[in-house]
């Protein structure tokens, strides 16, 4: 058995079995967990099945497949889960593999992903999303706007913006996802991500970058635009859905952390499914 922290190395290896697993839930992506290995301390476990291991934001340590859970996988977790708090993320067409004798299921809404309809995005047709198609009118009629395809040579203006939006909130950069999206934008190439770089009155104003998920799912890892043009967000994830291939029918904005800001934000577009990552564990003896 081999123990190693995650590194791009790993990629080769990797990324092709989370794919075929063919999860809707984010961390199912080379990327993500990569770009994120500081702040959950992943490592990489090879023996007969690679796993890997982590830490959750609120300290719990865990234990991730590289594989599609079955009944007949089930055994071999269980002998690897000496030593962590849990299994994480557990699709929860899963959990019917597990014996609820056996097993505890849990899971927090701080770590479920918001996934809309694209067509939904479209259009943000409806009632309740007026105040999205009005930010974006105001957007539309208040700047001259143009946008390209998040190239290597449009990454010096990403990094421009990401700054500006650091600065916006307030925050250090340890408290933001600011160190992530930098290096998601320097390796954008290498992590196989893709993305559409905004402009606003010639001025780099926003960006969205992300990657596919699974065939009917595209993840939007990383969404940042400067504070002063007013309603470029709704803008651009609309400019977004329209420019994607048809075939991503689910849009994945990731989890909100229990952070109340993000839950508000994302929470405001009226997600169509949450996507639960459950905990597993084994229930503890009396």
């Amino acid at each position: 058995m081999t123990i190693e922290p995650l590194t791009l190395k790993h990629k080769e290896t990797l990324k092709p079995l989370l794919k075929s697993i063919g999860s809707p839930i984010s961390e199912y992506s080379f990327a993500n967990l990569y770009l994120f290995r500081g702040v959950h301390q992943y490592k990489v476990i090879v023996e007969d099945e690679i796993f890997i291991s982590g830490i959750t934001y609120d300290r719990q340590t865990y234990l991730m497949p590289t594989f599609k859970v079955t009944k007949e996988k089930v055994s071999i977790l269980t002998k690897k889960m000496s030593g962590f708090d849990c299994l994480f993320p557990i699709d929860e067409s899963w959990l019917q593999h597990f014996d609820p004798e056996v097993f505890d299921f849990s899971l927090k809404e701080g770590d479920m992903d918001y996934v809309y309809y694209s067509d939904k995005m479209k259009t943000y047709r409806g009632r309740r999303l007026h105040k999205k198609r009005n930010l974006m009118k105001q957007f539309l009629e208040s700047y001259n706007h143009v946008e390209f395809g998040l190239t290597k040579d449009k990454i010096p203006d990403a990094l421009t913006i990401l700054d500006a939006w650091q600065i916006d909130s307030g925050l250090n950069t340890e408290q933001t996802d600011y160190e992530p999206c930098k290096e998601a934008l320097t390796l954008n190439d290498e992590l196989c991500l893709c993305g559409i770089i905004y402009y606003a009155e010639d001025e780099p104003a926003g960006f969205i970058l992300g990657e596919e998920l699974n065939t009917e799912t595209f993840v939007l890892h990383f969404v940042k635009a400067k504070k002063k043009f007013k309603g470029i967000y709704q803008y651009m994830y609309n400019s977004f859905a329209n420019l994607l291939p048809t075939r991503y029918k689910y849009l994945n904005y990731e989890q909100d952390l229990d952070k109340e800001a993000l839950r508000l934000a994302k929470s405001s577009y009226l997600p169509d499914i949450m996507i639960k990552k459950y905990r597993v564990s084994l229930k503890k003896g009396d």
